[in-house]
């Protein structure tokens, strides 16, 4: 993914200085927090590929473009903020979670302040349309948040219910990166609809895939612990295709009663379970096949370093370690 970076690295430059001028407050811990999280080591995945779809139209270098990236980012924080805390989850890129360090009254109100932040870097930008689709994309993503809360323990959880809590809690965002890059650009509607696409199925693989990781890597490589999903009661693919491919059997009783009771001292038992079903073999290939239906999209696109480099990470969404 480096080369991506290099492809507009002048432009990502420009986003990190954003970032930083943004983040600056007379509250040290607003700035203590905010901070902590954005330089912790993220890939910083959607501003890339904000900027990587405007250079595939040309207009890579407008500085609404870095504002509409930087917006991602700090819409993407700001929800990382409120979801460990949701979660309770103590670990994050491998390093504690702000909420393990200051407490969660303080993540919750700095992530109420990064929103802020990315909804000033809209107004910003002065366009009504990048506004409703951003905003639209943030209702969505508390909305998939709220439905999957209301879904854990649910052991008769379908795999379409679960790619609506993904679509709305990740994809979404990743389609109106995209999308919204097209709009600033002024493309036409086929380019503007062909770039929401990919940001969808993009974000979808890259959900998939870090489900199917919770399963089978390691707590080194994602940089959280192992087993979170099942621990927090969140049933994924890998888990609804495990109960759906061992019905009526004794697999099937006993993965439920791991499930119910959150048994994370047989995770090995649920990962098992997993493999031997064909679940994880099923959730890699929907992951690969999320991955290929982004790459088709880019079709419309003229042939570019840029297109090719939003190609490669639609491929490294499902080849990597975290």
């Amino acid at each position: 993914m480096q080369s991506s970076y290099a492809l507009v690295a002048d432009q990502f430059n420009a986003v990190n200085a954003l970032i930083t001028e943004q983040l600056n407050s007379e509250v040290g811990l607003v700035e203590n927090i905010s901070h902590y999280l954005v330089d912790g080591g993220g890939k910083r995945v959607r501003p890339l590929v904000t900027l990587l779809s405007a250079a595939a139209l040309g207009d890579a270098n407008h500085f609404k473009q870095i504002q509409l990236a930087t917006a991602i980012e700090f819409l993407h924080t700001a929800t990382l903020l409120h979801d460990d805390v949701v979660d309770m989850s103590t670990l994050r890129r491998g390093q504690p979670t702000a909420n393990a360090n200051w407490g969660n009254a303080s993540s919750v109100l700095v992530g109420d302040f990064v929103y802020s932040k990315a909804f000033e870097l809209m107004v910003a930008i002065g366009s009504l349309p990048v506004m409703d689709v951003l905003s639209h994309s943030t209702t969505k993503i508390a909305e998939g948040e709220v439905k999957q809360l209301m879904l854990i323990g649910d052991l008769s959880l379908s795999q379409a219910d679960y790619f609506d809590v993904i679509r709305n809690k990740t994809a979404v965002l990743f389609s109106g990166s995209c999308r919204c890059a097209a709009m600033i650009a002024d493309t036409d509607s086929e380019t503007e609809h062909a770039l929401a696409l990919y940001g969808l199925h993009l974000g979808q693989a890259f959900q998939i895939f870090d489900d199917y990781l919770d399963y089978t890597g390691n707590a080194d490589d994602l940089g959280k612990n192992v087993g979170d999903d099942l621990a927090e009661g969140k049933l994924t693919l890998p888990l609804i295709e495990a109960l759906r491919l061992t019905a009526n059997t004794q697999d099937n009783t006993l993965l439920r009663r791991i499930i119910e009771e959150k048994d994370l001292t047989r995770i090995d038992t649920v990962v098992a379970l997993c493999r031997e079903s064909g679940a994880l073999d099923h959730t890699l290939t929907v992951a690969h096949t999320e991955a290929n239906a982004a790459k088709q999209a880019l079709a419309v696109l003229p042939q570019s370093n840029y297109r090719d480099a939003l190609s490669d990470i639609a491929d490294q969404a499902v080849h990597r370690k975290q």
